[in-house]
C-alpha cells in the first residue's frame, strides 16, 4: 500500500499545481497525506516537524542566500537599465530580420549573468512584441522564444552559470559550477541549435499560411524600440561579466589555495569541499551587487525599494523549492519508497548517469520545478549515486553536469510556475503557445541530454 500511496500522492501533486494551488499548501499536505495512505497516521506530527521541516530548514541553510542574492542583483539589473541596455544592444546590432536570434541571444546573456527568468521575461517582453510585430513573426511564439533564451541551456548546461539549478548538486558531489565544462557547452549548443531550429521553422511556415504578428490588444503598433538614455553597453554587461569572472577566481584561484585548518578547529563538521563552491557563488553575486549599485548610482532615485523588491521576490521560489525538499524527505522515509530506490537503482546498475537522468527528469515533471525535481532527487538518491559512480570511475562532475541537464528536460510541462508566469506576461495561452515552448524546452534538452550521457560515458568528463 505504501508503493501506491506513494504514488497517488505525487499525481495529486502535480494535478493540483497544475490547477495553480501553491506547492506551500501541497507539499505538507500531500506529504501527510501520503503518511496516511501508508497507515503512519500515528507518526504523522513527528514526520512533519522533523521530517519534514528538517528537510526544508536543511535546504533553506544551503541554498538561501543564493536565491537572496540572485533575485536582488537581477533586481538591480533590471531597474538600473541594464537589462534594457543590453536588450536594444542586441536589437540593434542584429536587427528586427533577426528578431527570434535577437530575443534568444538577449535572454541567453542575461540568465547566464545571474538574473532570474522572471525578471528577464519582463525586462524583454516589451522589446520582443515589438521586434516580432516589425519582422512579421506571429506573438504566439515570443513566450518559445523568451523560454528558449532563459529556460534552457544557460539555465543548465553552460558551465558557471549562478542559477539556482547549477549550484544545488554541489553539497552532494563536492562539484562547483563549471562542472564537466566540455560537456556543458557542447549541451549549450545543442539546445540552442535544435531551438533556433524549431522556431525558424515555424516562422517560415507562418509565413507561408500569410500568418503575421496577429491581432492583439496590446497596443504593439503605436510602440516604437527606443534606445535612449540607455546605460552604456560596456557598463550594462560589466556586472554579469564579474559575476562569471569572480566565480571562477573563487572556484580555481582562491579558495584551492586556501588554508582551512582555522576554519574546521571553529567548524569541526564543516568539510570546505562541499562548500566552497557555494560559497564562490554568495560571494560574486554580493560583489557584483555592490559593483551594479555604484556604477548607476546616478540613476537611483528608489534603491531601497530595488532591493526590497528583489529580497521579497526571493522569498516564494525558495519556500517552494524547500517545500518540495520536505516532501520528498517525507517520501523517502516511506516504506515504499525503498522498494522505488532499488527499481531506480537498478535500471543501469554499473552506468548510474542513466539511472540518475530517469530520477531527475521525472521528479522535475512531476513538482513542475527543475530547482524542486533536483532537490529531491539528490536528497533521496544521491549519495547512493555517488557512492556507484566512484565504484566505477565516474567522475562526480560528470553525475552533476546530467543532473541539471535532466532536471531542465520535462520541468517545462504544462502545470510549471514558470511556463504559467511567462504566458500571463505575454498576453499568451496554453492553446496558443504551449506546443512551442515545449518543443524548444523538452526536445533540445532531451538531445542534449543523450549526447552528454553519450560521450560521458564513452570519454569521461570534460
Amino acid at each position: 500500500m505504501s508503493i501506491w500511496a506513494i504514488l497517488i500522492s505525487l499525481l495529486l501533486l502535480m494535478f493540483l499545481a497544475y490547477r495553480g494551488i501553491s506547492v506551500l499548501i501541497l507539499a505538507p499536505v500531500l506529504a501527510a497525506l501520503a503518511v496516511l495512505l501508508s497507515g503512519d497516521i500515528h507518526l504523522m506530527l513527528p514526520i512533519y516537524t522533523e521530517t519534514f521541516m528538517g528537510a526544508l530548514g536543511g535546504y533553506l541553510i544551503n541554498y538561501f542566500p543564493i536565491f537572496l542574492l540572485g533575485a536582488i542583483f537581477g533586481q538591480l539589473i533590471a531597474d538600473s537599465g541594464a537589462a534594457s541596455s543590453i536588450a536594444h544592444w542586441f536589437t540593434k546590432v542584429l536587427g528586427p530580420k533577426h528578431a527570434i536570434l535577437t530575443v534568444v541571444l538577449a535572454c541567453g546573456v542575461l540568465t547566464y549573468g545571474g538574473v532570474s527568468l522572471f525578471v528577464v521575461a519582463f525586462a524583454i517582453y516589451p522589446i520582443a512584441k515589438v521586434m516580432f510585430y516589425q519582422a512579421g513573426i506571429p506573438k504566439r511564439l515570443i513566450p518559445a522564444t523568451i523560454a528558449l533564451g532563459a529556460f534552457t541551456f544557460t539555465m543548465t548546461a553552460l558551465p558557471g552559470t549562478p542559477a539556482i539549478q547549477n549550484a544545488i548538486p554541489i553539497p552532494f558531489y563536492s562539484t562547483n559550477v563549471f562542472a564537466a565544462p566540455g560537456l556543458g557547452i557542447i549541451a549549450s549548443l545543442i539546445m540552442l541549435s535544435t531551438g533556433l531550429l524549431w522556431l525558424t521553422s515555424r516562422v517560415r511556415i507562418a509565413h507561408a499560411n500569410g500568418e503575421a504578428y496577429g491581432e492583439h490588444d496590446d497596443g504593439v503598433e503605436h510602440e516604437t524600440i527606443s534606445g535612449e538614455n540607455q546605460m552604456p553597453i560596456l557598463l550594462a554587461f560589466s556586472p554579469l561579466i564579474l559575476v562569471i569572472a569572480l566565480n571562477a577566481l573563487f572556484t580555481y584561484g582562491i579558495f584551492p589555495n586556501m588554508d582551512f585548518t582555522g576554519i574546521h578547529a571553529e567548524f569541526s563538521a564543516l568539510n570546505p569541499s562541499k562548500k566552497t563552491g557555494l560559497w564562490a557563488i554568495i560571494v560574486s553575486l554580493v560583489i557584483a551587487c555592490i559593483w551594479l549599485i555604484a556604477i548607476a548610482w546616478p540613476r537611483w532615485q528608489h534603491l531601497q525599494q530595488t532591493i526590497n523588491k528583489g529580497t521579497l521576490g526571493s522569498m516564494l521560489p525558495a519556500f517552494n523549492t524547500a517545500s518540495e525538499v520536505g516532501y520528498g524527505a517525507v517520501i523517502a522515509s516511506l516504506a515504499g519508497f525503498a522498494i522505488i530506490k532499488e527499481l531506480v537503482l537498478n535500471v543501469s546498475p554499473n552506468n548510474p548517469l542513466i539511472s540518475e537522468a530517469i530520477a531527475m527528469t521525472t521528479l522535475a515533471g512531476i513538482t513542475g520545478s527543475s530547482s524542486g525535481g533536483l532537490s529531491i532527487a539528490l536528497q533521496t538518491l544521491g549519495a547512493d549515486y555517488l557512492r556507484i559512480a566512484l565504484e566505477n570511475n565516474i567522475s562526480p562532475e560528470l553525475l552533476h553536469r546530467v543532473a541539471v541537464i535532466a532536471a531542465g528536460g520535462f520541468d517545462t510541462l504544462p502545470h510549471c510556475g514558470a511556463i504559467i508566469t511567462l504566458l500571463s506576461i505575454c498576453g499568451m495561452n496554453h492553446r496558443q503557445s504551449y506546443l512551442n515552448i515545449a518543443a524548444v524546452t523538452m526536445i533540445g534538452p532531451m538531445i542534449a541530454l543523450a549526447a552528454v550521457i553519450t560521450l560521458g560515458t564513452i570519454f569521461g568528463s570534460f
